[in-house]
């Protein structure tokens, strides 16, 4: 991106102690000035976007703040003359799982017992991920007037929304809690900090859509909206309102054409059962099913063996990201022109 600054050229020494000063990891250099029509002089200044990757992760964690502010200044907007507030952030899930208690045990019976805290538990994970990534593929263009007149990494926008999508997470999660305690049903505690890593690795799949996604979305304006259809559909492909053993069952297609493995190149379906194994806890819980029918519900897997699910989830997440900040890098130079 070209950008013609009227009056004297600065030195390096000058360029050096701002880039110091702001944070900003963007590069400038500076031509040789000429004059113009009317005689003053002009200077071409050329800002690159090709920034090492730890330079951009080290100016991303010195602007912290700025990334709580901004999520604070999300919900706020979200929230803004209303009522209740952030309130409504825990009366739409209870609203949810009370409609989701009626239809499915008087509408709808499937035969999974308590079935609203199974579908409620892949749920909370479910909507943590898509809250982020679709706020996040669209908050480089909505924040456009930002982007174009203050600098700081670009990256923050899109990180904002993880974030703020996390205070959401936080409050369904509290309904979950107080729910659990008016049906006759309990999490395994033992495998509690399962949960947190599943949740760890969701977040980090959703911040490198995010942050990827959000830069694609400068130039090609249709991802926003392609996005959202593809989310619908993933929605789908996770074993939230059906039970995953009964997708991989022998009677199944699935099993007849050995293609169960196709459910786990999902990276969501071994954290969307996490949650359930955690939460809903038909093997060790106080629900009264009979051995046999355990399996019709979750697979029969140790705790080790969610934890290495997550695990590989989370360290794909990881490379992913890394990823995604390198392409985020080369595309930002030209976001002023594009917005």
């Amino acid at each position: 991106m070209v950008l013609e600054v009227p009056g004297p050229v600065p030195g390096p020494s000058d360029v050096n102690q701002t880039e110091q000063e702001n944070g900003s990891p963007t590069e400038l250099t500076f031509g040789s000035p000429w004059p113009d029509g009317n005689g003053a002089a002009k200077v071409t200044r050329t800002v690159s976007a090709n920034v090492g990757l730890w330079r951009r992760v080290v100016a991303v964690w010195r602007s912290r703040e700025l990334l709580a502010n901004l999520v604070r200044t999300e919900i706020k907007v979200k929230y803004k003359n209303s009522v209740l507030g952030i309130m409504w952030s825990m009366v739409a899930p209870a609203m949810t799982l009370i409609i989701f208690t009626i239809v499915f045990s008087f509408l709808l019976k499937n035969g999974i017992p308590h079935f609203v805290i199974f579908l409620f538990s892949g749920l909370l994970l479910w909507n943590f991920f898509q809250t982020a990534v679709q706020t996040g593929t669209g908050t480089i263009v909505n924040n456009s007037g930002l982007v174009k007149k203050v600098s700081f990494p670009r990256e923050i926008l899109a990180l904002a929304s993880v974030g703020t999508a996390s205070v959401f997470f936080f409050f369904q999660a509290i309904v979950m809690v107080i729910f659990l305690f008016l049906v006759p049903n309990a999490p395994d505690y033992s495998l509690i900090p399962l949960v947190f890593l599943a949740l760890l690795a969701g977040a980090v799949w959703a911040a490198a859509l995010a942050v990827f996604l959000s830069a694609v979305n400068v130039y090609l304006r249709d991802t926003q909206h392609l996005v959202e259809v593809l989310l619908t559909a993933w929605f789908w492909a996770c074993p939230i309102v059906y039970a995953y053993q009964r997708t991989v069952a022998k009677s199944s297609k699935l099993h007849q054409w050995h293609l169960t493995w196709i459910y786990f190149l999902n990276p969501l379906t071994p954290l969307v059962m996490t949650f359930q194994r955690v939460l809903y806890n038909i093997p060790v819980g106080r629900l009264t099913v009979k051995p046999y029918q355990v399996a019709r519900f979750l697979p029969p897997w140790s705790g080790s063996t969610y934890l290495v699910a997550d695990l590989a989830v989370l360290g794909i997440g990881l490379v992913l990201f890394v990823l995604a900040l390198v392409v985020f890098g080369r595309l930002e130079g030209n976001f002023a022109e594009e917005l």
